[in-house]
């Protein structure tokens, strides 16, 4: 499913991240950038030890990477030349800062593609997997802020890859929800 929304294409697939061939791709990282389950293990196996030798660069001179903020590397063997990795929230109760920390994960994902002069980009579900975040809410805030960003920003294509067709349909239910005059 795509459609345009101001000068960009936004695409719902549903897929496999790693086989994405958008100038970056976002990995749901943990903190400690060192690969894990989920996305972020998919994408450290796809691309290779490269990925993991500058996200040990960027933790021995950062301590990783905070929730709600991001870091870039290249895309290693992945279709890619970039992975920017974001660390999403866990779900505890949605009190205690869920919305603001998944927000400010895609707007600095969104922010250091642009400063990087990436136009193309593809998320996951951030935060939805172990992580708990339900993604019903996450769906809305993932398509809210990009929604904003591109208000204000120039973006080629943005693709949310979706890894199960349940997944799929609530993104396809809030985007019908939140771009309904734009599809």
């Amino acid at each position: 499913m795509e459609f345009i929304y101001g000068a960009t294409t936004i695409k719902l697939v549903q897929g496999d991240i790693t086989k994405q061939n958008t100038t970056a791709i976002v990995n749901s990282a943990n903190s400690t950038l060192l690969g894990g389950g989920g996305v972020d293990g998919a994408i450290h196996r796809a691309g290779g030890p490269k990925i993991l030798e500058e996200c040990k660069v960027i933790r021995a001179r950062y301590g990783g990477c905070d929730v709600g903020e991001a870091v870039i590397t290249t895309g290693g063997n992945l279709p890619s030349n970039y992975v920017i990795h974001t660390v999403g929230p866990i779900w505890k109760d949605g009190k205690h800062k869920e919305p603001e920390l998944l927000t400010n994960a895609y707007r600095n994902s969104l922010k250091l593609a642009h400063k990087n002069n990436i136009d193309t980009i593809s998320f996951p579900s951030i935060s939805t997997g172990v992580y708990g975040y339900p993604i019903e809410k996450a769906s809305i805030i993932a398509l809210n802020t990009v929604k904003k960003f591109i208000d204000e920003t120039d973006f080629k294509e943005i693709r949310f890859i979706l890894f199960s067709k349940k997944d799929f349909d609530i993104y396809l239910k809030s985007v019908k929800e939140i771009f309904k005059s734009h599809i």
